[in-house]
């Protein structure tokens, strides 16, 4: 075997090229399997890829290949000789006692093709690193991506047919009948939004949306506290707006119930200083990770995701907020901006098979009304792009008691687009003194 660098020589197994074509002559039913798999290019020999590629010919006229078919087919092509010749094609079968271990012989043409490919890249990375014309986080962004695509995008595509597609979704109704009415997705921690989305789904963009100050950051944290600290799912926020220390301040809060701006003046009982205590013993070991760059980079942005993803695991990701987001070209207008961020957030979630939920703000002339569609900032693009479109809605002057301390407040979630699932209102109570949103009733919850 010559699976090892060596010399060298590039990884490669001229054994099992040989053993895999032999193979799939002797059984060429599996032809069908294979080829949704194997590629021509992830043959190391040029014969034999030349080989393969005239099988994969075979196979799309719907011929049923043996070696003489194949020697006819390389000799209509004028490329017997680059294949070896007659005799080394009919030599192939030789190679192989039985078909019966195709499968094994295809992971390791595939396994050294994959070793080629970062031996490659490997390369192309240190030639563009000695070109000071490149930008670094271009480079550094550029070729995350790549090994992230060879990481996790290794699978080729597949043609499903309709009795596997059946016995899928069979399969699938059956396992969501016994999850006795878990979500299959992230859970926001707000039942009726819960309900209507079955929770937050891989790869889906989501938007939230409301004006300045009605609580986009605090809906967030609200989710995220369910996220992260009761379900322990792991969690990623860019926070392009506070610092990392307002909103451990806001979770603390919205944990303990204790308002936050006495963590600032120090003037906490010790029920309160009990209550953030043991509120600090249920999330400090939660599986939350936060960046608060401001004005972050979208290249540098996506680089940190795919970190996340690759580093922690995480299962969902937030972005706070997307106008703060910023592009290579400061100077083009804010529609083209937009709308490229909304296009590469919704690209990242399908990479990296995720939610991604983004916050943004809404026109001035939604002030004081229910906000709609048309008034997202960038609307065409980001409308488009989003799977699930959320506003908040609520009255912007708070109620007060007696005491002069703020009273809970009605408060709305219009889901305004879902590209799979309905649409409408919910209901929810707004908590001023901690920020935080929650069910309308305990009944919801």
């Amino acid at each position: 075997m010559a699976s090892e660098l060596k010399d060298n020589i590039p990884p490669h197994n001229l054994e099992a090229e040989q053993a895999a074509l032999g193979a799939l002559l002797m059984d060429w039913g599996a032809f069908s399997e294979v080829i949704t798999v194997l590629k021509a290019e992830h043959f190391y020999s040029f014969q034999n890829q030349i080989i393969y590629s005239a099988m994969t010919s075979l196979a799309k006229q719907n011929v049923h290949g043996d070696s003489l078919v194949l020697i006819n087919e390389l000799e209509h092509e004028g490329k017997i000789d680059q294949a070896g010749g007659a005799v080394y094609i009919m030599s192939l079968t030789d190679k192989v006692p039985t078909s019966a271990n195709i499968n094994y012989y295809i992971d390791i043409i595939i396994d050294c093709s994959t070793r080629r490919d970062l031996i490659k890249l490997s390369a192309e990375l240190k030639s563009d690193s000695f070109d000071s014309t490149k930008d670094s986080r271009h480079l550094l962004e550029e070729s995350e991506k790549k090994i992230f695509s060879l990481s996790y995008n290794n699978d080729t595509t597949k043609v499903h047919i309709m009795s596997d597609i059946v016995n899928d979704s069979i399969s699938r109704i059956e396992k969501i009948k016994e999850r006795n009415g878990e979500l299959s997705g992230v859970p926001s921690g707000i039942v009726k939004l819960d309900t209507m989305t079955n929770g937050f789904q891989n790869s889906e963009l989501i938007i939230i949306g409301a004006r300045p100050s009605i609580g986009k950051t605090a809906f967030a944290l609200s989710m995220m506290q369910t996220i992260a600290v009761e379900k322990n799912i792991p969690c990623g926020f860019f926070s392009l707006e506070m610092s990392y220390q307002s909103i451990g301040f806001r979770l603390l809060s919205q944990i303990s119930r204790v308002q936050s701006s006495k963590f600032r003046s120090g003037y906490l009982s010790l029920a309160e200083l009990q209550k953030l205590q043991d509120a600090a013993g249920r999330c400090y070991n939660s599986p939350l990770y936060i960046v608060d760059t401001p004005n972050m980079q979208l290249l540098d942005l996506r680089a940190m995701a795919r970190r996340m993803k690759l580093n922690y695991g995480v299962k969902i990701i937030f972005i706070d907020y997307i106008g703060l987001i910023s592009t290579d070209n400061p100077r083009a207008p804010v529609y083209e901006s937009q709308s490229e961020i909304s296009k590469s957030l919704k690209a990242l979630a399908r990479e990296l098979d995720i939610p991604i939920v983004a916050l943004c703000q809404v026109a001035r002339d939604a002030e004081g009304q229910e906000p709609n569609l048309a008034q997202l900032r960038g609307s065409g693009s980001i409308e488009q792009d989003a799977d699930v479109v959320l506003f908040l809605h609520r009255d912007r002057k708070t109620m007060e008691d007696e005491n002069g301390k703020h009273l809970p407040q009605d408060a709305k979630c219009i889901v305004a687009k879902q590209r799979n699932g309905p649409t409408g209102d919910l209901e929810m109570i707004y908590f001023p003194l901690i920020t935080k949103f929650e069910n309308k009733s305990r009944e919801d919850e």
